[in-house]
């Protein structure tokens, strides 16, 4: 993060709200207009324009177009690591789709997993994955793949399985120590790691609970039989060459994040495997991906349908439509539309920042904090608006998190209840959010508009209203004296040369 600039001179709250209401005015309007195809352009554009329009408020406030820029460049700087990762995980889709990965999650899913529980079932299968791993991205682009595919198998929503996917994804994401959001959470309060952690648990548990009985209640009443069940496999097993061995990718993929390998090569790495894993298992479906292969011999016919899988996805032809509308996906350009979106909302949220007017709206909303719960309340709202305006959950994590330090150091709270509260509010949210890089991955990994699932995704809407309501009723909140005897317990141990180990 750059240093944050002065607030700008001589403006007004309602200048400084002019791009924002702008910007959501537009829209509005474009998802009247274009509906659910409102990502596909319309959004895009209404960001550009809301960008303009903050670069000529910042020129109002005396700040000229190059350091409006400069803000747009760097926002956009911030999310070059979410975009790479992005277009990769398109790759790994084709090639997961292609080897016959994703059809073995989606062929022995459903003989493992029970329809009537299968919400609740997958949520807690990528909580614990994700508490693993650290990663919501990674759980969502692997686990969640084949999940969204086990239920269209069994007829049942998207939408919700997208929130329960997306609700498990995130509970084990907050609460690990190898999480990105945990930690900086934790740096930017200036906080240890695993109190961070072990205080979230008052906030987080209870909200995982609740979402767990919902997806267990939601359940499904029309699950398949039997017969049905065995149809569809035979289905897969007549396109694919079916057998436990092609889960090795995912496997691969899931050991090499837990050994904090860096995510976009872990990708890259599996996308290969499964590239490899085509050409050994599926020789026949790279063939028939690859068209017309007499000219160039089978052994470039091969190379071309594992290059179309990265590059294009697969296309499933079995003539079963079922069975190729659930395969039919990935490649790296399948993300384009999604590259878009976030390239145009963090150049918004660049602007923003660079000159200082996110930063003066920040400020004016601390001049109506009057108590523990209007502060706490006053977080969570500051940290949505800053995942809708910046369009990025670590910039809502860090700003925030650095301009409220004194904020509850001056209502006697520990700064550990800020960090659990950053991780409540902008972390969750972010998924929320379609143009926020979350939210647009979310989406395009899982094939589910973000505000279809997002009614859904219940632990992710309950854990800040639990926070909100703990700010009222004073209930978990650790005081100041906390941070006071936490400082002089370590300055202790580090004068008597013992070593804190956790």
């Amino acid at each position: 993060m750059t240093q944050d600039p002065p607030p700008p001179k001589q403006l007004s709250p309602l200048l400084a709200l002019t791009p924002i209401i702008l910007l959501v005015m537009m829209l509005g309007a474009s998802v009247y207009l274009f509906g659910a195809d409102s990502s596909y352009g319309a959004n895009q554009i209404a960001l550009v324009l809301a960008t303009c329009a903050a670069a000529l408020v910042a020129r109002s406030a005396g700040m000229g177009w190059h350091e409006a820029q400069e803000g747009i460049i760097h926002g956009i700087s911030v999310g070059l690591g979410p975009t790479l990762i992005l277009l990769a995980v398109g790759m790994l889709i084709g090639t997961w789709i292609l080897s016959g990965t994703v059809p073995a999650m989606i062929y022995y899913g459903v003989e493992v997993l029970n329809p009537r529980f299968f919400y609740a079932a997958s949520a807690l299968i990528c909580a614990i994955v994700s508490i693993s791993i650290g990663s919501s991205w990674t759980v969502a682009g692997t686990l969640g793949i084949g999940l969204m595919g086990i239920a269209g198998s069994f007829n049942l929503s998207p939408a919700i399985t997208a929130g329960a996917i997306v609700s498990g994804a995130y509970f084990g994401d907050k609460l690990s120590p190898m999480s990105d959001t945990t930690n900086l959470s934790a740096a930017v309060t200036g906080v240890d790691l695993f109190d961070h952690i072990r205080h979230m648990l008052w906030t987080t548990l209870p909200s995982f609970i609740i979402a767990l009985v919902i997806f267990a209640a939601i359940g499904s009443a029309s699950a398949p039989t039997p017969a049905e069940i065995a149809a569809l496999q035979e289905a897969i097993a007549g396109q694919f060459s079916i057998g436990i061995h092609l889960l090795l990718p995912l496997a691969l993929m899931l050991f090499l994040v837990y050994k904090r390998y860096p995510a976009y090569p872990a990708i890259i790495i599996s996308s290969l495997v499964g590239a490899l894993f085509a050409l050994l298992f599926q020789p026949d479906q790279v063939l028939a991906l690859a068209g017309d292969t007499q000219d160039i011999g089978r052994g470039f016919g091969l190379l071309k349908g594992v290059w179309l899988a990265l590059a294009s996805g697969y296309v499933s032809s079995s003539g079963n439509e079922f069975l190729d509308a659930l395969l039919s996906k990935g490649g790296m350009s399948s993300m384009l539309n999604t590259v878009w979106l976030i390239l145009c909302a963090l150049g918004f949220g660049g602007v923003l920042e660079r000159t200082g007017i996110l930063g003066y709206l920040l400020q004016l909303a601390l001049r109506r904090v009057r108590s523990v719960g209007s502060l706490i309340v006053t977080t969570v709202l500051t940290c949505i608006g800053t995942n809708v305006l910046a369009a990025d959950q670590y910039i809502a994590v860090a700003l925030p998190g650095r301009m409220y330090r004194d904020a509850y150091g001056a209502h006697e709270l520990s700064r550990l209840n800020l960090s659990r509260t950053l991780e409540d509010s902008a972390t969750l949210s972010s998924a929320l959010i379609p143009w926020n890089t979350c939210g647009a991955y979310m989406s395009a990994t899982l094939g589910v508009a973000t505000f279809s699932y997002a009614p859904y995704a219940f632990f992710n809407l309950l854990c800040p209203l639990i926070a909100m309501t703990y700010g009222f009723l004073h209930f978990a909140l650790k005081p100041a004296s906390y941070d006071t005897a936490h400082a002089t317990a370590q300055s202790s141990g580090a004068e008597g040369g013992s070593i804190r180990g956790y």
